[in-house]
């Protein structure tokens, strides 16, 4: 587990809040997430924790509330302004298409052109495809494989390095190891570890609380769309994570601390 940062957030949300009709979504939420550290996002269905990942990738605007970005307030009005600033999701569906090979997958929509005619420039994106997933240490066998061939976790390995195309800052991971056997989320958990240690802040949404305490440095919990406890990985136990999700209060006050760091 890597020592925490501790510099400003990168990304950090201020009293955000977010209503859909009668029913209130997120409520007075302040979160944030460091360079080189992975936060665990934690809570029962209905928690608010997609809202938030939401409201972080420009889906969603709130209704009140401040998004800062590496310590400044910016304005974010869709995704496209949130990708801008150096914000990368990766969701669930992972948005794949089983029918082309990894590069074909890696670069669809941002493809590379050469000359005058725009023509694909294939040796140049294979390339870039290879030293990409070579520094990701990936367990892809060729960049020229079909994803539909693939196992669910290189299907994942493909998705989040194509979120890194971009060079992001900051990558969101909706539930990545969902449906995966053991050594597939093995992959995906390394691979998680290989973004932090390229400084790469990361949010990882997830219900696997094993997964959670083996790779993040934090966790943070949702509940009923409030913040319900920020937790060092070190100093929580499985216990106070599940207290805080069900709304016991067992050991409030290990939540406590996260606030100030957040």
């Amino acid at each position: 587990m890597s020592v925490m940062n501790a510099t400003a957030p990168l990304l950090e949300l201020r009293g955000v809040s977010k209503r859909f009709g009668a029913v209130q979504a997120l409520d007075d939420v302040d979160f944030g997430v460091r360079a080189g550290e992975v936060i665990g996002l934690v809570g029962d269905n209905g928690a608010g924790k997609s809202t938030l990942v939401k409201v972080m990738s420009g889906i969603y605007s709130p209704d009140q509330g401040e998004y800062r970005f590496d310590g400044e307030p910016r304005t974010v009005h869709g995704p496209n302004d949130a990708t801008r600033l150096g914000v990368a999701t990766v969701y669930q569906d992972l948005a794949l298409c089983d029918n082309l090979d990894v590069v074909e997958n890696l670069f669809i929509g941002s493809e590379v052109t050469t000359g005058p005619l725009h023509v694909l420039d294939e040796t140049a994106m294979e390339q870039r495809s290879r030293e990409l997933l070579k520094t990701l240490s990936t367990t892809i066998p060729s960049v020229r494989s079909e994803v539909g061939t693939m196992s669910g976790g290189q299907r994942q390995q493909v998705a989040i390095a194509r979120s890194l195309l971009g060079e992001p800052k900051v990558v969101l991971l909706d539930e990545p190891t969902a449906a995966l056997g053991v050594p597939q989320t093995r992959q995906v958990l390394q691979l998680v570890r290989n973004l932090r240690d390229r400084g790469l802040a990361v949010v990882l949404i997830s219900h696997n609380l094993e997964n959670v305490f083996e790779v993040c440095d934090r966790i943070f919990v949702m509940r009923l769309g409030r913040r319900a406890g920020d937790f060092g990985v070190d100093e929580a136990t499985h216990e106070q994570i599940i207290a805080a999700i069900t709304g016991l209060g067992l050991s409030a006050k290990a939540g406590s601390n996260g606030g100030e760091n957040a």
